[in-house]
C-alpha cells in the first residue's frame, strides 16, 4: 500500500484533469499499478496514455477535435524514502522518476473509437506503445483505442425525492462516514454501508435545502468524487454542495 503522501503528490500532479475521478481511490491504486508506458488504457470514463519518460515533450490530439487542440503529457514521480537517503539528498532530489509521462484523457459521451496522433519532442507521430492504428485518405497513420460503453456514475441526486444519495468507492471493509451543513459537520453520526466489496452507499431524507458536506475516509476530509458542483464553508474550506427542492 502507497502512503497517503504517494496520493497527496498525485493529486498535486494530476488535480486539473477533468470527468475523470481523478480523487477517488480506485483510479489512484490503478495509475499507481502502471509499471511502465505501454497501451492506452480504458478506466471509468477516460483513457490513459503512457509513453517513456526519455521524451522530452510529448503532446496529444485527436480527430474528432480535427487535431485542433493538443494535450500535453506530464511526469508521474513519486517521493523518495526518506528513511533511506539523508537529508540533503533529500532536498537536491526529492522525488523518483516512475519512467513514465501521462495523460488522461475524458472521453466524449458520443465517442466509441479514438483516433489520435502523438507529438513527440516536435514531431507528429503514431503512439510507440499502440500497435493499433489505419492509414487515413491522405497516408498520414493514426493510432485509435476502441472506447467501451461506459456506466454512468452515481450520483447524489439518484435518490428518491427529499433526498440525497452518498456513494463512495474505496478499499473493502472499512469506516466511511459522511459530515455536513445537514447535521452539524459530526463526522461520526452518519456511516456509509458497504453494499458490495469496496462501494459504499447511504441515502438522507433532508428537507428543502441547499447543503454542503464531505466524506470522511481514513482520518481524512474527501470531496464527493460524483458530485462537481462545491463551494467554501464559513471556515474557508472547500466542501461538495446539493441541492433538494
Amino acid at each position: 500500500m502507497k502512503t497517503i503522501t504517494v496520493i497527496e503528490l498525485l493529486m498535486l500532479i494530476i488535480g486539473t484533469i477533468g470527468a475523470v475521478d481523478t480523487e477517488s481511490y480506485s483510479f489512484i491504486e490503478h495509475l499507481l499499478s502502471i509499471s511502465e508506458p505501454g497501451r492506452p488504457e480504458v478506466f471509468e470514463d477516460g483513457v490513459i496514455f503512457t509513453v517513456p519518460s526519455s521524451y522530452r515533450r510529448v503532446g496529444i490530439a485527436f480527430a474528432h477535435e480535427d487535431f485542433a487542440q493538443v494535450y500535453w503529457f506530464r511526469k508521474l514521480v513519486f517521493p523518495k524514502d526518506t528513511s533511506t537517503i539523508s537529508r540533503e539528498e533529500q532536498k537536491r532530489a526529492p522525488y523518483t522518476d516512475s519512467g513514465i509521462l501521462f495523460h488522461v484523457y475524458t472521453v466524449p459521451d458520443h465517442i466509441r473509437e479514438l483516433e489520435y496522433r502523438l507529438i513527440i519532442d516536435g514531431l507528429w507521430t503514431t503512439d510507440p506503445g499502440n500497435p493499433d492504428y489505419r492509414i487515413d485518405a491522405s497516408g498520414l497513420s493514426h493510432s485509435v483505442v476502441a472506447i467501451p460503453a461506459f456506466e454512468k456514475p452515481p450520483s447524489p441526486f439518484d435518490a428518491p425525492e427529499g433526498s440525497l444519495r452518498f456513494t463512495y468507492q474505496g478499499p473493502p471493509g472499512e469506516a466511511v462516514t459522511v459530515a455536513g451543513t445537514f447535521n452539524g459537520w459530526d463526522p461520526f453520526m452518519y456511516t456509509l454501508q458497504e453494499t458490495k466489496p469496496g462501494y459504499y452507499s447511504l441515502t438522507l431524507s433532508l428537507p428543502p435545502g441547499t447543503y454542503q458536506y464531505v466524506f470522511f475516509h481514513r482520518g481524512q476530509r474527501i470531496l464527493d468524487p460524483h458530485n462537481p458542483n462545491r463551494m467554501y464553508t464559513k471556515d474557508g474550506k472547500i466542501a461538495s454542495v446539493a441541492l433538494i427542492r
